[in-house]
């Protein structure tokens, strides 16, 4: 990140500045926050998946093979609790509506 000596700057070329990094800003909240998830594999060898919730969801090999396997009991499950089950809504949906 550079610095930008602002002392000899106006007001409006500072406000137009302001408005140029809050755009920016704004732009890399909207790209990272969408949809997708990303996944990484932690220091200890787990694959971690962000983009889920506030935390990852940090699993070992052996235990994102028994939940893949399990995907259509776990499947029936969310359909047969559907209504006991909460919808968590993101923020971004939030603002969106």
């Amino acid at each position: 990140m550079s610095t930008i000596d602002t002392s000899n700057m106006s007001i409006e070329q500072l406000k137009t500045m302001l408005e140029a990094a809050q755009a920016e800003n704004n732009k890399l909240k909207a790209h990272t926050s969408s949809n997708r998830l990303s996944f990484r594999v932690s220091a200890k060898g787990a694959l971690s998946v962000y983009g889920l919730g506030r935390f990852p969801v940090t699993l070992y090999k052996e235990q994102w093979q028994r939940l893949a396997a399990a995907m259509p009991e776990l499947a029936a499950f969310i359909e047969q609790a559907g209504s006991a089950l909460t919808v968590k809504v993101r923020e971004e949906e939030k603002a969106a509506a």
